[in-house]
C-alpha cells in the first residue's frame, strides 16, 4: 500500500507514532532528509534485526523516488512485517510539494 506526501505530512504534523524509515545513501541523506531512520536499502537484511520492535506498528518507507522503498517494503513485509507502506514519489514528491 502506498501513501501520498500529503498523506505523510499529515502524519508527521500530528504527531503520531510510525517508523520513518529512509532507505537511501547516506549522502542522499545527508543533502536532505525529513528525519527518517536511514537504513541503506542494500544494507536492510544486514539490520532488519534493529527494526524487529516495529514489526506490528506503522512503518512508512521511502527514498528518492518510490522505486528502492518499494523494494524494501517487499523486504520487510516477507520478512513478518505487518503495516508497511511506501511513500509515493519519494523524497522527488516531496520536494515537489514543500520544497525543503
Amino acid at each position: 500500500m502506498d501513501i501520498t506526501v500529503q498523506e505523510l505530512r499529515q502524519k508527521l504534523d500530528s504527531g503520531e507514532q510510525f517508523l520513518l524509515l529512509d532507505v537511501r545513501e547516506p549522502w542522499e541523506y545527508e543533502e536532505f532528509n525529513i528525519g527518517g531512520k536511514l537504513v541503506p536499502v542494500g544494507s536492510l537484511m544486514n539490520q532488519m534485526w534493529e527494526l524487529e520492535e516495529y514489526k506490528d506498528q506503522p512503518v512508512v518507507v521511502h527514498c528518492r523516488s518510490g522505486a528502492r522503498s518499494a523494494m524494501a517494503q517487499g523486504l520487510l513485509m516477507a520478512n513478518g512485517f505487518t503495516n508497511v507502506r511506501n511513500l509515493k514519489g519519494g523524497m522527488l514528491a516531496w520536494l515537489e510539494a514543500f520544497g525543503r
